[in-house]
């Protein structure tokens, strides 16, 4: 699998990056270690200090070259980024960024969970299937009891713009947003303004693993950050969005340095 990735990477040679935008995207980007991090969520959210998060990968990087809102929302000062993929680390690396270790989307959701216990916060769940959040439902009633729970909404909602304006209602102090990349931090950024405190993040897939309806990678992959190899072993039609991605962005890379 490895030997066959490579091989695509040395045959791609057709992609340009234009401007600087993956330099925009690393200056502003969050460098430091995780615990750093969690400790800047936690802040926030005991002084109620606004906050949207996007966790960035290659497909981020991306999709944001041929998508000029998306672009134009991941270098708003209003937003956060912070490297969700091994392929992020070790690209700002290649080109001078120190940036000590990925920050994952599902860690950074577990650990919105157990802040938001402790501080006894409220918390708005958008996306995913119904029974999923119903299962979503289940483990924080039983792991995070002091956690209100302001409301949920599964992601087949027809209108979302709609049903997120009354989130916005509600002032929950913290909003998962599973909707996938870019129709979760879309959304979150095009009503951020309508809100006066909250921590906001996209967590793509994330309510499927801590409802227990999918398993994480077992811890070996995620110590050695082979997350994304493993999805591909278990879903072998994430490969083509791979390559779309994370393997485009390693030539982006190349030509960069």
């Amino acid at each position: 699998m490895i030997s066959f990735l490579f091989k695509m990477i040395l045959k791609y040679d057709t992609i340009i990056y234009e401007d600087d935008g993956m330099r925009k995207l690393f200056d502003k980007m969050y460098k430091e270690d995780c615990e750093g991090f969690y400790k800047i969520l936690k802040n926030n959210l005991k002084k109620e200090k606004k906050m949207f998060v996007v966790t960035a990968n290659p497909e981020t990087f991306m999709m944001s070259e041929k998508d000029e809102d998306l672009k134009n929302m991941l270098e708003d000062d209003e937003t956060t980024l912070v490297p969700d993929g091994i392929g992020v680390v070790k690209a700002g690396r290649s080109i001078k960024y120190d940036i000590k270790m990925r920050i994952t989307g599902i860690d950074i959701a577990y650990k919105l969970l157990e802040y938001g216990n402790e501080l006894k916060k409220s918390i708005y769940l958008f996306g995913s299937k119904q029974e999923v959040l119903d299962m979503m439902k289940d483990v924080l009633d039983k792991n995070y009891p002091n956690l209100k729970i302001a409301g949920m909404t599964n992601g087949y909602v027809k209108d979302k713009d709609k049903e997120y304006k009354k989130i916005s209602k509600l002032n929950p102090d913290i909003v998962l947003v599973a909707l996938g990349i870019p129709a979760q931090e879309k959304l979150i950024y095009k009503h951020l303004k309508e809100f006066k405190k909250g921590i906001f993040v996209g967590v793509g897939g994330s309510f499927d693993v801590i409802s227990g309806s999918k398993k994480r990678a077992p811890k070996f992959f995620i110590k050695c950050n082979l997350e994304w190899l493993y999805r591909i072993v278990k879903e072998p039609s994430r490969l083509k969005r791979f390559y779309n991605s994370n393997i485009k962005f390693l030539h982006v890379v190349r030509k960069y340095k």
